[in-house]
């Protein structure tokens, strides 16, 4: 189950918490984590979630080995669009993850990895599925609502900080 030996990796990947520069952070510390057909049909949410937790934990040892004082939060999500699962480590709290999109922190990383494993084609999305903007607007006389996705958050840092549960926007970069 090379997925899991991947999320395992993670842990001892280079880690940067430069809050100065959250760029080089989210460069440095993000990572995209797919799997084959055959692998994921494997696999079991809680394997993939204790897998997640394990490397959560040791990212909080090596940054409590650093003497790194600050709030470090440890992130998962499912990118839908390109069917990966990605995680990434950054010196924010949970609410103020760098993402574009409005996201949900949540402390149950069970939908979010059952998500992934689901996704039947992953990196592809239905033409069904997909509303035309320009028609819906129309139909509704407003824009579209866009779904905040959710967020698995865990603190790593030498501050600890409680995981509020409410969605969060960003008008930050990322990928």
């Amino acid at each position: 189950m090379v997925l899991l030996t991947w999320i395992a990796e993670v842990a001892a990947e280079p880690l940067v918490l430069e809050p100065a520069d959250r760029r080089v952070e989210w460069e440095t510390n993000t990572w995209s984590l797919s799997t084959a057909d055959e692998d994921r049909s494997s696999l079991s949410v809680a394997a993939v979630v204790a897998a997640f937790e394990r490397t959560a934990a040791a990212i909080r040892e090596r940054i409590r080995d650093l003497g790194f004082p600050g709030v470090a939060t440890f992130y998962v999500w499912h990118d839908e669009q390109a069917g990966q699962l990605r995680c990434s480590t950054g010196s924010v709290p949970s609410d103020a993850l760098p993402f574009a999109g409005t996201y949900v922190a949540s402390d149950d990383l069970g939908p979010i990895v059952e998500g992934f494993l689901a996704d039947s084609e992953p990196g592809s999305i239905a033409w069904s599925d997909l509303d035309d903007v320009q028609s819906v607007s129309v139909k509704t006389g407003t824009e579209p609502e866009i779904m905040p996705f959710g967020v698995w958050v865990a603190s790593v840092g030498g501050l600890t900080l409680t995981v509020p549960a409410r969605p969060h926007g960003r008008v930050c970069g990322g990928r």
